[in-house]
């Protein structure tokens, strides 16, 4: 039997390198696995750690040395014998679970906090745009005010003309009030769509594969 400890560097956390070693290994049988990710020298880095015949371990080496998971950025590896204890490859796996579903939760938790922001930046937005729509409203009626008494004093031509003028503005500023509204509107409920969508799709894809990762340790039990 061989212990070896694997130190891979470079961009390496939070790219699902984990999961993928814990994959490359099962698929040897290798039945004793650790890995974690750790920092050396202020870098990224994961510290894998396998017990396992030669033969076997040297299989892993090397596909730890060809493949990688799509997003990583793998800098160095280093592989030196090890004589510590490795944890058998079925508690590492419970642990990984509950580790990714603590990650899964806190997730959750991010967007729909996210996702409440978003709904109060909205209703703050509502609320300047009712405010700034108010001012508006009441500067138009001061000018009107003003205006109707400057027609009242000129001629009836006059009071017609600035009577015109005073629709239109009024109309125009309704119509960019309103289009505001709508814009901002709808851009914020597509974007509570897209979150609600993102995070249906990541639970159900997590879930899926944390049900899958549960029959297989069934299965490795006896249990079915």
């Amino acid at each position: 039997m061989r212990k070896v400890k694997i130190t891979i560097i470079g961009k390496v956390h939070d790219v699902g390198y984990r999961p993928f070693l814990l994959n490359l290994a099962e698929c040897l049988f290798i039945e004793r696995f650790d890995a974690r990710n750790v920092t050396i020298d202020g870098k990224q880095s994961v510290v894998v750690l396998v017990e396992g015949d030669e033969n076997t371990i040297d299989q892993f080496i090397d596909l730890v040395k060809r493949e990688k998971p799509e997003n990583a950025v793998v800098e160095e590896i280093r592989v030196e014998d090890y004589d510590g204890f490795v944890r058998p490859i079925d508690s590492y796996r419970q642990s990984l679970m509950v580790n990714q579903l603590n990650k899964i939760i806190h997730i959750g938790l991010k967007m729909l906090e996210k996702q409440d922001l978003m709904l109060k930046k909205q209703d703050e937005t509502i609320k300047v745009i009712r405010e700034e729509s108010e001012k508006t409203r009441q500067v138009v009626r001061e000018e009107s005010e003003k205006t109707r008494q400057v027609v009242r004093e000129e001629s009836e031509k006059t009071r017609i003309e600035l009577g015109k003028i005073i629709r239109e503005e009024e109309e125009k500023t309704r119509i960019e009030l309103g289009r505001v509204i709508r814009e901002e509107s709808e851009k914020t409920r597509e974007e509570i769509r897209m979150l609600r969508s993102d995070l249906k799709s990541y639970l159900d894809g997590r879930l899926e594969r944390i049900e899958s990762e549960i029959e297989k340790i069934k299965t490795k039990l006896g249990m079915t």
